[in-house]
C-alpha cells in the first residue's frame, strides 16, 4: 500500500487540520521540495531555464486565477491584463530608481487595484455575462498597452527590463533566476494550501456555490469578491513582473494579449478548479507538452525516414496535442487534479478493495 493509513490518528483539531493528513502525502511533498531545490544541479542549463523557470512561474499566476475562479466561482478572461499592470509598473518603479523587491510589491498592488475594477463587474453580473465584461476589460487593456507609448513604447516596441537585483544582489544566472521563480512559486503554494482550511477559504467557497444563500449566513459576498479579485490580482502582478525580469527580460503588449488570458484560464481548468496540484499540471501540460510533442514528431518522421512538409510538421503536433486535452477531459471533466485524486484514492484502499464478500 503506498498510502497507509493504519496508525494515522486524529485525537484533536491541529492534527485533524494539518495539510498533510495522510504520511504519503507529506512525503510525496518534501519529495518534491528537494527535487525542486536541487533542480539546478541535475537539469541542463537549458532546460532549466526554457521549461521548468517559466513552469514555476505560469503555475503561481495560474494559481492566483484558481483563486478567484475555482474558489469564488468567477469567471475571468482578463487575467493577462492584470498581469501585464503588475509587469509594467514594476518595470516603470525601477527605472525610476525603486528597489525590485519594493517594485515587485508596487506591480503586485497596482494589479490589485486595476483587478478590482474587475469585482464591481462581478457585483452586477455572473457566469458568461462576467466573462464578456472581463474580456472587454482585457482588450481595454490591449488598446491602452498598444498606444500608450509612455506605458509600453508602443504596439511594435518592447520595454526593456533592467537587471534582477534582490537584497541588494545582482541575478544574472540561469540558477538565480530559477531560485526566484521557485520561491514564488512556492510561497504561492504555501498560501493557496492555508487557504483551504481557513475562514476566508470557506467564505469564498459559499460565494461560489451561491451568494444569496451565503448572504443569508452572514457571508458578505460584496467584500468576498472584491478580496478574491485583489487577491488574485496582486499574485498575478508580481507573476507576470518576474516572468518579465527571469524569463523575457523585456515587455512587450504581445506577451499580455487576450490570447494569453485563454491560455492561464485553460490551465486552470484542464488541471482542475480549485486544485493545486492540478494547477501544476494543467500548466504542464498547456505549456510543456506542445514544445515534447513537436520533438516527438520531428524524431519519429525522421526514424521512419518520411518526408513532412514544414507546414504539416507544424500543425500536426498542434492537432495531437488539442486531441490529447480532449481526451483528458473525456476521461475526467474535473480536469488533472481529479485524476490524479482517483488514483490516489484508490491507492487508499490498494490491494483490499479487491477482497469480496
Amino acid at each position: 500500500m503506498f498510502y497507509r493509513l493504519s496508525g494515522v490518528y486524529h485525537t484533536d483539531y491541529v492534527s485533524d487540520s494539518r495539510i498533510y493528513g495522510v504520511p504519503a502525502d507529506r512525503n510525496m511533498a518534501a519529495f518534491c521540495l528537494i527535487i525542486g531545490l536541487a533542480a539546478p544541479f541535475i537539469i541542463p542549463s537549458l532546460y532549466l531555464n526554457s521549461y521548468m523557470l517559466p513552469w514555476l512561474i505560469w503555475t503561481a499566476a495560474a494559481l492566483g486565477l484558481n483563486l478567484v475562479t475555482g474558489w469564488a466561482g468567477q469567471l475571468h478572461l482578463g487575467y493577462a491584463a492584470v498581469m501585464a499592470v503588475g509587469a509594467y509598473s514594476a518595470i516603470h518603479a525601477v527605472r525610476f530608481g525603486v528597489p525590485w523587491e519594493i517594485a515587485l510589491i508596487i506591480g503586485g498592488l497596482a494589479a490589485a487595484v486595476i483587478g478590482s475594477l474587475f469585482a464591481f463587474a462581478a457585483l452586477r453580473v455572473k457566469g458568461l455575462y462576467l466573462a464578456l465584461t472581463t474580456l472587454a476589460m482585457q482588450f481595454i487593456m490591449d488598446w491602452v498597452l498598444t498606444h500608450s507609448a509612455a506605458i509600453s513604447g508602443g504596439s511594435h516596441a518592447s520595454l526593456q527590463a533592467p537587471t534582477l537585483a534582490l537584497l541588494g544582489q545582482q541575478i544574472t544566472s540561469d540558477t538565480g533566476y530559477y531560485y526566484v521563480a521557485f520561491g514564488w512559486c512556492l510561497l504561492v503554494t504555501i498560501f493557496m494550501l492555508n487557504l483551504k482550511r481557513t475562514g476566508l477559504g470557506r467564505a469564498l467557497v459559499a460565494v461560489r456555490e451561491k451568494d444569496y444563500a451565503a448572504a443569508i449566513l452572514g457571508v458578505n459576498s460584496f467584500y468576498y469578491k472584491i478580496l478574491a479579485f485583489a487577491t488574485s490580482s496582486f499574485i498575478a502582478g508580481v507573476s507576470g513582473a518576474l516572468l518579465v525580469a527571469t524569463f523575457f527580460f523585456l515587455a512587450a503588449p504581445e506577451q499580455f494579449s487576450v490570447n494569453v488570458s485563454i491560455q492561464v484560464l485553460a490551465m486552470v481548468i484542464v488541471g482542475g478548479l480549485s486544485s493545486i496540484i492540478g494547477s501544476y499540471f494543467g500548466v504542464a501540460l498547456i505549456l510543456l507538452v506542445p514544445g515534447l510533442v513537436n520533438s516527438a514528431v520531428a524524431s519519429i518522421s525522421q526514424g521512419l525516414g518520411v518526408q513532412i512538409g514544414v507546414e504539416t510538421l507544424a500543425h500536426i503536433p498542434n492537432a495531437i496535442y488539442g486531441a490529447l486535452i480532449v481526451i483528458i477531459l473525456l476521461i475526467e471533466p474535473l480536469g488533472l487534479g481529479k485524476l490524479y485524486g482517483n488514483v490516489r484514492d484508490y491507492l487508499m484502499v490498494w490491494p483490499f478493495d479487491q477482497i469480496r464478500k
